[in-house]
């Protein structure tokens, strides 16, 4: 069993910059494909960002956006820069065994975050 707890939203002006972490809990998190989701009010959650062997990313976001890890803390970051207003939204941290497949679905993730919100004022 994982558990994730993410923190670093808040609010920020266009342009600035913020960076999401989640921690997670439960063994061989190296093994794990993790990813970064965002809900904003009334849409559907979607795909921002993942990394498994490699790293991929949702179109909006690719050049502003950088996901990495760090395995010795159990850490997932997002980190987010030149943010714009439609980057609002809660984001939501998940995990799925097996760092071999690339995962930008909901449905392929087993564990899930409370998520984080990020607010971007124009």
């Amino acid at each position: 069993q994982v558990q994730l707890v993410e923190s670093g939203g808040g609010l920020v002006q266009a342009g600035g910059s913020l960076r999401l972490s989640c921690v997670a809990s439960g063994p061989a998190f190296s093994n794990y494909g993790l990813g970064w989701f965002r809900q904003a009010p009334g849409q559907e959650r979607e795909f921002v960002a993942t990394i498994a062997w490699t790293t991929r990313y949702v179109d909006s976001v690719k050049g502003r956006f950088t996901i990495s890890r760090d395995n010795a803390k159990n850490t997932v970051y997002l980190h987010m820069n030149s943010l714009k207003p439609e980057d609002t939204g809660r984001y939501y941290c998940a995990a799925a065994y097996d760092i071999a497949v690339i995962r930008t679905t909901q449905g392929s993730y087993a564990y899930w975050g409370q998520g984080t919100q990020v607010t971007v004022s124009s």
